[in-house]
């Protein structure tokens, strides 16, 4: 078992970002809470007002053991008391039983799209024509990770920035259901990319020129991708700096030690997409492998891993595991859930299960070895120091909906070898102290805003019950889930 002083260590490493940084960005990202408009009103369960959550099962996200029969007191926006259910309860606040449930930090998704990856006639042998598409999915989005937990996000790369702009705002405003968002601009590509809607760079003055533009809009972080070269992801990064944001990467044609020379702040997927020792790669060029050579050939424990582990932790570089998407790569091992098919639209449903019909006919053991080297490999870097974010980077495969991918996420993590209490805190307080907001969110505790979920169950004996959210609490207002579901049912893949 991973010790839990790798995770405080981590977030201590992590909390470098001044005040001076971190004030404007929460102000943007976590505003002063706005009452549920007409249009959010028939989802609200729980009015925001002096209410106690009796008898309930307390998951704090800090790593402690759970606490039993506790009570949270709320007092609109805000945390008032963590308390025993034997101390006094103040005159006046409405009372909910909890019993038999558990109340954990809402989820602080750090790898959370808003679109949909379309691919136009596909067929049953998984040959489709093209372009590659991406159309929004506005509607549906934020209120599956609302509904299952999900209080803040990242949307870790935008193909329709203003959209995802405009869609915070009316979110912000109490017009639309969905979670706190960090908007990160559009994706900073190179050439060469395989997404129609992508704008592709030039160099690095071009880099440049769209992160201050994008900043200008109201983007609060960045995502530099594949074919990105070293000159572009170096002006990408600096100007971002310049602006107090963060950025991220989905990299190949950059290796994970040269964007940590670089400066980069995060690498998402894990050391899924580290090209560093695939064959034949060439510099600024993304390789064929993608990484998948690379992870494969790194054992956790061995030279290689210590030494890029190493480098990571120096260079205060998080990580952020998207396991989800990957386990789709493995035949029959990600379960068939049925809330997920009945999310989705018959064309979306149809064209997941044509893509997973296909990799179970055609297993892939280098990759299959590379998803179990990863496992291990999360587990050194954050033993080591390192700070592991959570996401699932729901992008069009349908075994990865929004929302229900975040809750695999922890699963998944447990399956990696955190125990359930680790694997929260990595999904909860981990992001909040990479985007310096966990002075706000990420833990239960008085003071701290009302952002958190009510699950029937008992998450920290078996995990799988994470799933069973019943209540999303934000700042302050419990959103009712199964409402939400309900309401985007057979919508996913449309809108």
């Amino acid at each position: 078992m991973m010790a839990a002083r790798g995770l405080i260590a981590a977030a201590l490493a992590m909390s470098a970002w001044t005040s001076a940084q971190a004030a404007p960005f929460a102000a943007i990202v976590l505003p002063p809470p706005t009452a549920p408009g007409a249009a959010v009103q028939p989802y609200v369960r729980v009015p925001a007002g002096r209410i106690a959550l009796t008898h309930v099962r307390l998951i704090d996200g800090t790593g402690a053991a759970p606490q039993e029969d506790m009570v949270v007191l709320l007092d609109g926006a805000r945390i008032a008391a963590v308390q025993s259910a034997t101390a006094p309860i103040p005159v006046g606040v409405k009372i909910i039983d909890m019993t038999g449930r558990t109340i954990l930090p809402g989820l602080v998704g750090m790898h959370d799209h808003m679109y949909y990856i379309g691919r136009p006639d596909l067929d049953a042998q998984g040959h489709s024509e093209p372009p590659l598409v991406v159309p929004q999915m506005t509607f549906t989005s934020p209120r599956l990770y609302l509904a299952a937990g999900v209080t803040t996000l990242r949307t870790t790369g935008s193909v329709e920035p203003y959209t995802d702009l405009n869609l915070k705002r009316q979110i912000d405003a109490g017009a639309i259901p969905g979670p706190h968002v960090d908007v990160t601009g559009p994706y900073l590509e190179g050439a060469n990319s395989p997404f129609i809607q992508m704008h592709q760079l030039r160099d690095a003055e071009d880099a440049r020129r769209t992160v201050a533009f994008w900043a200008d809009q109201g983007a609060t972080s960045f995502k530099a991708y594949m074919n990105i070269t070293r000159a572009e992801l170096g002006a990408a990064i600096a100007e971002a700096h310049r602006r107090g944001l963060k950025i991220t990467g989905h990299l190949c044609a950059v290796t994970y030690p040269e964007a940590a020379a670089l400066g980069i702040d995060n690498l998402e997927h894990g050391f899924f997409v580290n090209t560093q020792n695939d064959p034949g790669k060439q510099p600024d060029r993304c390789s064929d492998g993608t990484g998948t050579p690379t992870l494969a050939g790194m054992t956790p424990g061995g030279p290689d891993a210590t030494a890029l582990i190493a480098l990571l932790v120096r260079h205060h570089v998080a990580l952020t595991s998207t396991l989800p998407v990957f386990e789709q790569s493995i035949p029959a091992r990600a379960p068939l859930q049925p809330r997920a098919m009945e999310a989705m639209t018959p064309e979306a449903r149809e064209a997941y299960l044509y893509a997973r019909n296909a990799r179970a006919l055609h297993p892939n053991p280098l990759f299959e070895k590379a998803y179990v080297n990863d496992l291990g490999l999360e587990r050194q870097f954050v033993a080591a120091g390192g700070l592991l974010l959570a996401g699932p980077d729901p992008t069009g495969n349908g075994g990865v909906v929004p929302g229900y991918g975040d809750q695999r996420e922890v699963e998944l993590l447990v399956d990696a070898g955190f125990t359930p209490i680790e694997a929260i805190q990595i999904s909860t307080l981990n992001g909040a102290t990479f985007l310096g907001l966990a002075d706000r969110i990420g833990t239960i505790a008085p003071g701290k805003d009302a952002d958190l979920i009510v699950v029937n169950g008992n998450p920290a004996a078996r995990i799988a019950d994470i799933e069973h959210v019943e209540v999303t609490f934000k700042d302050g207002v419990g959103y009712d889930s199964a409402k939400l579901i309900q309401s985007v049912r057979g919508r996913y893949g449309e809108y």
